[in-house]
């Protein structure tokens, strides 16, 4: 597996998919750079720090039966990759979206999601 795909990988379930705090830190510390750019409908933040925030608020305002899951194929180059998700109850999901990355230094420095819409 190429380290663009298990960026992925780690961004979706380990990141976002983590309700665990500190195990969404440590994760994030190793996937993303310290002044990774995260940008999704909301708006642009700049840093781990805000970056763990969103997923911190993500998760805490959502059921917790609530899961992401991978929503197709992973799309992966040496610097880029993208990946389908969907987020719900299991085999139930209420949004769908991609996450797109880029990758410098084998961390993730660019994150960008947008949603599918309604």
């Amino acid at each position: 597996m190429s380290i663009v795909a298990e960026l992925l990988r780690v961004n979706l379930h380990d990141v976002f998919g983590n309700r665990d705090a500190a195990q969404r830190r440590a994760a994030a510390a190793q996937a993303f750079s310290p002044d990774v750019a995260f940008t999704d409908p909301e708006g642009a933040v700049v840093g781990t720090e805000a970056l763990l925030a969103k997923a911190a608020d993500l998760l805490g305002g959502a059921p917790a039966e609530f899961v992401f899951v991978e929503d197709g194929p992973a799309y992966v180059s040496a610097t880029t990759g993208a990946q389908p998700w969907a987020f719900g109850p299991a085999g139930a999901p209420v949004v769908r979206g991609i996450d797109v990355i880029t990758v410098e230094n084998g961390v993730i420095t660019a994150l960008t999601t947008v949603l599918a819409e309604a």
